[in-house]
């Protein structure tokens, strides 16, 4: 039986919600917890671009990645991944770096819809 969860993020801070989803989608709030499968469970955000935020973090908050290649190091803040993929690219971004680093989590991850 599928479980279905919903979080509200309006006038919540995007981390916040983000944990609060992927301890939800990790199963810690089943019964059944399991370290070694994934949890039968939905998450569903709404009103992701109602997140309370400021200016500050929207500007200084910076995301790395690396391709491997000499010069393709790049660097992101909040307000640039917003303009680029929107409130969902931010959240997925912010909840994938939460989930456990193992196979398990592009399947967890499946598991996740955010609604604007």
């Amino acid at each position: 039986m599928t479980t279905t969860y919903t979080i509200d993020a309006e006038g919540k801070a995007l981390g916040r919600v983000a944990s609060e989803a992927a301890n939800c989608l990790i199963g810690k709030k089943t019964t059944d917890y399991s370290t070694n499968k994934v949890a039968d469970v939905l998450v569903v955000i709404l009103n992701a671009n109602k997140t309370k935020t400021n200016e500050k973090k929207l500007n200084e908050t910076l995301h790395e990645r690396y391709s491997g290649q000499p010069g393709g190091f790049r660097v992101a803040t909040n307000a640039k991944i917003i303009e680029k993929k929107g409130w969902k690219g931010l959240y997925e971004l912010a909840i994938y770096g939460m989930l456990p680093a193992n196979k398990l989590r592009p399947l967890m991850m499946k598991r996740l819809t955010i609604k604007d």
